[in-house]
């Protein structure tokens, strides 16, 4: 078991990724490439979720307005 695992380790170090990083000009091509996707898909995971809090808040604010509104002309009635 443990023999397995230390040579799946040995072929995954010997893999694609790790030729491209030891190349000196394809691995700045394929680090740039990380680092642009990991601030993409954090700022992902940041804009997401606060753009449908601010819709979901912005929506009751004008329900409500619109409520208040509706009373106020049914009650001058």
């Amino acid at each position: 078991m443990e023999d397995s695992i230390s040579d799946a380790l040995a072929e995954g170090l010997n893999g694609p990724l790790s030729e491209a990083l030891a190349d000196p000009t394809a691995g700045s091509n394929v680090m740039a490439f990380l680092i642009v996707a990991g601030l993409g898909l954090g700022m992902a995971l940041i804009y997401v979720p606060l753009r449908i809090f601010l819709t979901a808040t912005a929506r009751s604010r004008r329900l409500r307005l619109l409520n208040r509104k509706s009373t106020r002309l049914n009650s001058s009635h």
